[in-house]
């Protein structure tokens, strides 16, 4: 691993990447689980592990290209509004009965559904991820690395935080918002202007992402509760 790797390393922003992977992967946890649920029990660990490798792998391929794909210009904006859209997804009510996920009784059957299944339910934390890698793979593969973990042998813990304290999920998505809010304002289009704004003036679009996922989300799941018998 090269030098300049650790030069451009950023915390926070190894934080906010595996922050976004926990607070969206707990369905993949369920996938995984489902699609080795008829696996022979000496299969199932070699079935998890070899599914997340193979997941893994192939996420950090759809980041490169997400990232590749945001230099260009507009494609940033349309990012920002994906993930606002994601953020307040988040907070809307889930059908607990979503998963329809196969399960095999042979191993590579299995490896391949959750290789599969992940990469489907996984675009949206791709461009939350590349949004929040702001053109650092290394940090996205170290993001992941650390967080892939914790979902596959955590998530029972983590959705029971989010159970518990759905304060969790609400500051989760305000961190989509916040990603969002800031950027737009990179984007090859408007940058030429952005640049000479005031600092301030990123804070400010920030913030005004977040609350604009808090407020639409809430809004949502009102109407969503209302609607529902």
């Amino acid at each position: 691993m090269s030098l300049s790797f650790f030069a451009d390393l950023s915390l926070l922003t190894v934080a906010q990447i595996i922050a976004i992977d926990v607070l969206l992967g707990g369905d993949n946890a369920v996938v995984i689980a489902l699609a080795c649920r008829q696996l022979p029990e000496e299969l199932r660990n070699r079935g998890i592990f070899w599914g997340v490798f193979g997941a893994i792998g192939l996420r950090v391929l759809m980041v490169f290209f997400a990232l590749s794909l945001l230099a260009l210009p507009f494609l940033k904006i349309i990012g920002s509004l994906l993930l606002l859209w994601i953020g307040i997804k988040l907070l809307i009510p889930q059908d607990e009965d979503a998963h329809e996920v196969s399960a095999s009784t042979h191993l590579l059957g299995a490896i391949r559904t959750i290789i599969v299944a992940d990469a489907v339910m996984s675009l949206d934390n791709v461009v939350a991820v590349a949004g929040a890698a702001d053109g650092h793979l290394g940090l996205v593969a170290l993001g992941i690395l650390v967080s892939v973990p914790i979902i596959v042998w955590g998530s029972r813990l983590v959705l029971m935080l989010m159970d518990k304290l759905p304060l969790v999920v609400q500051l989760g998505a305000a961190l989509l918002g916040w990603i969002a809010g800031d950027m737009w304002m990179d984007d090859e289009a408007v940058s030429h202007h952005t640049v000479n704004w005031p600092l301030w003036s990123t804070y400010a679009s920030s913030a005004a992402g977040a609350a604009l996922v808090l407020l639409g989300g809430r809004l949502l799941a009102l109407r969503s509760r209302a609607a529902s018998p």
